[in-house]
């Protein structure tokens, strides 16, 4: 809430003088309650902003100046999809007593849809049971066009209210509508003063003003004790529970210029937030507290493409979603897809979900395409501007490319068609024209790799991998793609650099008996090359077949990467499948380290459920994303880019190797819930040691909210457990 925008100002001289009076020259009759004609609790006219207004379940809130009752804004709530969701406030429990009468007004307006809408002022809270009411302040019928006032000139809170939450709904209809100029004033009060008041805080004699009267009512009632416990409450302006010599210099600063919106002491009762959390079933995680691989659980992803930039490992996946016949899950049909999905991290432990990327398809970036397969993804500083591109295959039969200014995007098909077709010369008899993968040399050149398929039975040497020069815009290609002999190919191209050679790595086909190479199905190969163009030497087997190391088979995706000069191996498996006791085909991702010999050979690599250890701590002093963790359960992302995690009740993640240092006090989290919701932020375990609850009150609204923490240092795994419906967007400690 914002304080009045009339508040007196005295000058420091003023003020000086004034403090000179003793505390007891002050007459015991000095006024500690309002005029009934100048009292405002709220006067929202949403010139500049919502004014705290919020919106009730579904829906989309804006300031418009289409058709404002009064200056140049209304409040507008639209694509609602029923009646009951409209606008909503909190209500100050410094003002808003139970039990007291109020006068509430508000102004409504609609512009499309029927002749007459019903709309209804309303009131919820909780009584002493616990239960949720709701009670109607006002009701009217409007006409389509004209401005209606909902008016309640005495409307008695209930005894027993808490939590109470004014909003404005209608009764059948779900169009959009406006409000405006809403006001609560007292009973009797005309509303006709230009002091509304704002914020319980401060405004000690509650004359709508804050001012030296204030100041000094706050220092007398801190020596003598206050007359009553509003006025405790107003003059308690840190709300810290207690009136004290910190809240009388707020109050100086605040009324001299020097602050102006007060501070916030938190303080936290744990063993009463534990018993108003409750008790929660939580969610099952997939894979065990020991094990890292897979990467994500939430989700799953196969054909992991990685790129390296400025200290951060990003990986591309293609979205292997769940698929169902009659109530029960069927098998992957490749058809189906056509979105990706990023996922990244400096630890390599915890991963932020970014989201899906609407790759392909009528309602993807490049409607001309089907699918999104095995995407790849590199950037390029181009005319002095970071660019990133992402490649990924459209189907069998084609190559497409998007651009972005960033490495989430938002992305863009910067051509409108494919990169490689099908038309595209040397490429029109390779079986399978998909699997990018994507280099930029030292200098800056990019080069593009894919194909496989095996034609005619040709196992030993199918020719079905191409190479081929990217323009400087890494949006187009430079002469004829050329053909990579790789002996037993089937699919999956891979590139990478090491010590100036050029490693070209693929997964070998099902069909290597009596080879001569001693390579086996289903693997990582490599070859060698002086060139990025090649011709390419055959070199070794660097990965066994998936089903070497998790009992599951099928076909084996990869990129070799190196980062914080260690190299890694990026593959598919389908262990989280198995684990939730599912068959289909679903693949995630996983991570394990690669050693390479001083002559270049790489050391055979194995697959491993622990996969890595943390290489660096998790700074929770900056804000992180809070779809960043190494477990969870229950847990889904919406969005893309910057994703909000959402939850429900039982669900909860982990953060590992969170660095707490040695005085953390505060916890930030950034987030809404429509129901309301107390998240439990414990260490150890989700049902682990509580340091600190946050109450995430009802509404649609994101908001930061700030609590303390408790006996919070050293390196700990962080959980945040959630007790009921939750949008989370990010979270800190300070």
């Amino acid at each position: 809430m914002k304080i009045s925008s009339n508040v007196k100002k005295l000058t420091t001289a003023a003020l000086a003088g004034a403090m000179l009076f003793s505390q007891s020259a002050f007459p015991s009759d000095v006024a500690t309650s309002a005029n009934a004609e100048e009292s405002y609790y709220y006067y929202d006219t949403f010139e500049d902003s919502s004014d705290n207004w919020e919106v009730r379940g579904a829906g989309e809130l804006t300031l418009s100046g289409r058709h404002p009752f009064a200056g140049t804004n209304a409040l507008l709530i639209k694509d609602r999809t029923s009646a009951w969701q409209g606008l909503q406030k909190t209500l100050d429990t410094s003002y808003f007593i139970p039990g007291q009468s109020y006068s509430f007004s508000v102004h409504v307006d609609y512009e499309d849809g029927e002749s007459q809408q019903t709309f209804l002022l309303s009131l919820q809270y909780t009584d002493s049971t616990g239960t949720v009411n709701y009670a109607h302040i006002a009701e009217g019928t409007a006409s389509r066009g004209q401005w209606m006032e909902l008016s309640n000139p005495s409307f008695q809170l209930p005894d027993d209210a808490s939590d109470m939450i004014l909003y404005v709904e209608t009764v059948d209809v779900t169009g959009n509508f406006y409000i405006d100029e809403a006001k609560v004033v007292s009973v009797g009060g005309s509303g006709s003063s230009s002091k509304p008041k704002r914020d319980g805080r401060g405004d000690v004699n509650f004359d709508g003003d804050i001012d030296v009267m204030d100041l000094l009512l706050a220092k007398r009632g801190l020596i003598r004790g206050f007359e009553d416990t509003n006025s405790e409450k107003a003059a308690d302006v840190d709300k810290s529970g207690e009136v004290n010599s910190d809240d009388i210099s707020a109050l100086q600063d605040y009324i001299l210029g020097k602050i102006d919106k007060f501070p916030t002491v938190y303080k936290i009762d744990l063993t009463e937030m534990a018993s108003k959390f409750g008790y929660v079933n939580l969610e099952k995680c997939y894979k065990k507290d020991s094990e890292n691989n897979p990467l994500i659980s939430q989700y799953f992803g196969a054909d992991p493409g990685v790129m390296e930039y400025n200290g951060r490992v990003y990986i591309f996946m293609t979205d292997d979603h769940l698929l169902y016949s009659n109530g029960k899950v069927k098998d992957i049909e490749y058809s189906s897809i056509n979105c990706l999905r990023c996922i990244s991290s400096d630890d390599l432990v915890n991963w932020t979900d970014h989201g899906l990327i609407n790759a392909a398809g009528s309602n993807g970036l490049c409607k001309w395409g089907g699918n999104s397969w095995a995407p790849t993804a590199c950037h390029k500083k181009i005319n002095g501007k970071e660019k990133f591109f992402l490649y990924f295959a459209n189907g069998g039969n084609g190559i497409a490319v998007l651009e972005a200014d960033s490495p989430t995007g938002p992305w863009k098909d910067p051509i409108g068609k494919a990169l490689i077709s099908r038309q595209t010369p040397n490429c029109g008899n390779v079986e399978w024209l998909f699997d990018p993968a994507v280099l930029v040399d030292d200098d800056g050149t990019g080069y593009l790799y894919f194909g496989g398929g095996v034609p005619n039975s040709q196992y030993a040497h199918p020719k079905t991998a191409r190479c081929v020069k990217l323009g400087d815009n890494m949006t187009s290609i430079v002469g004829t793609p050329q053909a990579i002999d790789a002996p037993y190919l089937f699919e999956d191209s891979g590139i990478h650099k090491f010590n100036g050679k050029y490693y070209y790595s693929y997964c070998s086909n099902f069909n290597t008996g009596g080879n001569q190479y001693g390579l086996t199905g289903g693997a990582i190969n490599y070859m060698v090359s002086s060139s990025p163009l090649g011709p390419f030497t055959y070199k070794g087997e660097a990965f066994k077949g998936i089903g070497t190391f998790f009992g599951t088979g099928g076909n084996n995706h990869h990129t070799f990467f190196k980062f914080n000069n260690q190299w890694y191996l990026t593959y598919h498996a389908q262990y989280l499948q198995d684990s939730m006791g599912l068959k289909g085909g679903y693949r995630s991702t996983h991570i394990d380290k690669v050693n390479i010999n001083s002559d270049g050979t790489i050391q055979a690599v194995t697959g491993t459920k622990k996969g890595l250890s943390q290489i660096k701590s998790f700074d929770p002093y900056k804000t992180q994303r809070a779809a960043t963790f190494s477990h969870q359960g229950g847990i889904t992302i919406s969005g893309s880019g910057n994703s909000i995690v959402q939850a429900k009740k039982g669900s909860w993640y982990r953060v590992q190797g969170v660095d707490c240092g040695s005085n953390a006090q505060n916890l930030t989290l950034k987030a809404s819930s429509s129901t309301g919701c107390i998240v439990k932020v414990c260490t150890g375990s989700a049902s682990g040691k509580a340091v600190t609850y946050v109450e995430i009150p009802a509404g649609s609204s994101m908001q930061e909210i700030t609590v303390p923490v408790v006996d919070l240092s050293g390196k700990n795994d962080l959980y945040f457990v959630f007790n009921n419906n939750a949008s989370v967007d990010s979270w800190s400690l300070s």
